[in-house]
């Protein structure tokens, strides 16, 4: 082969593999819809290793080395298959093949889900606040009517569904994305949320509903959603064992943006001075699932809350007679 015929094929080579390079690197970058702005659609799971609070173990520790992050992740699993440790979750009832705790570490290998405070702690609680906090949990211990659970007992509202925190199961959310609007499907208990991409503000301040009003907008490639307008539902997650906030002054900030097409970034602010000393954010990385997402037809066929009534008022009266 003369210079002439090495250079052509040299040539052909080089082309070639600048094509490969182009196509894989365009299969890399996220997914872009028709509007130019990225597309969310899909279902993502936010199961995860990685706690919402930092453990005391880890005090002063904002990353797990990747070495300790591989050890995280083998005591992860093996924890998630241990009959033993599925009962401090307080559901005797069930088993390994129920729950969803995660194995995996968020990719930046934070410890805890909670990026500020810097301690990765929730702030405390107003002393208005942590008094109402003891209060409900009192009701739970003693409930006299159904409306004294919690609102994830009575299928109402769920701990996932604004910020969007992962929890033991039913991890799953659907995003559907149009010019106008996204809409989000939480797995839990089915609930839907809107984002309004067309308007700026929030509608009148005398609506108030159960996900609060979302309204959002694009800053750059990452997509902004503020929620207000929450109403009156006995507490930030409806149930005192948990994250507690007043509701009606509670403000939600969150980001969504893609690390790559199967990775969705997700970043959120919590504003409740109500509820909160202060405000707190936090961070988590969704993985891109297949799904499907099933049904959750959490009040067919639910006998808990009157069997649990008629469990207390069985126990006072056994206490009773016993006096």
């Amino acid at each position: 082969m003369d210079s002439t015929g090495r250079i052509r094929t040299n040539l052909k080579l080089a082309l070639a593999l600048s094509a490969l390079f182009l196509l894989r690197s365009a299969a890399a970058q996220p997914p872009v819809s028709a509007g130019a702005h990225p597309d969310f659609e899909g279902i993502w799971n936010s199961a995860s290793a990685i706690p919402l609070e930092r453990p005391a173990r880890l005090k002063g520790q904002e990353f797990f080395t990747p070495a300790e992050a591989a050890q995280s992740e083998r005591q992860a699993a093996a924890r998630n298959q241990d009959p033993a440790e599925i009962k401090t979750a307080n559901f005797a009832s069930y088993n390994a093949l129920f729950y969803e705790h995660g194995a995996k570490l968020p990719k930046s290998l934070r410890t805890s889900i909670i990026t500020d405070p810097p301690d990765g702690r929730l702030p405390a609680l107003t002393p208005a606040a942590a008094a109402e906090k003891s209060r409900r949990l009192e009701l739970l211990r003693h409930p006299r009517r159904a409306s004294d659970f919690g609102l994830q007992d009575r299928c109402i509202v769920f701990s996932t569904s604004i910020p969007m925190i992962p929890y033991i199961y039913n991890s799953n959310y659907q995003i559907v994305q149009t010019g106008n609007q996204v809409m989000i499907n939480v797995e839990m208990i089915h609930d839907t949320r809107v984002v309004h991409l067309d308007r700026k503000s929030h509608v009148s301040s005398q609506v108030r509903m159960w996900l609060g009003d979302s309204v959002g907008h694009w800053d750059g490639t990452t997509l902004v959603v503020d929620t207000a307008n929450f109403n009156d539902g006995d507490g930030f997650f409806g149930d005192a064992g948990g994250i507690f906030g007043s509701d009606r002054n509670l403000h939600v900030v969150e980001r969504f943006s893609l690390l790559d097409a199967d990775t969705l970034l997700y970043r959120f602010e919590v504003d409740d001075p109500t509820a909160f000393t202060r405000p707190w954010k936090g961070e988590l990385t969704m993985a891109r699932s297949s799904g499907p997402i099933f049904e959750y037809a959490c009040h067919e066929g639910n006998y808990a809350l009157p069997n649990l009534l008629r469990g207390f008022r069985a126990d006072e009266a056994a206490g009773s007679a016993r006096k």
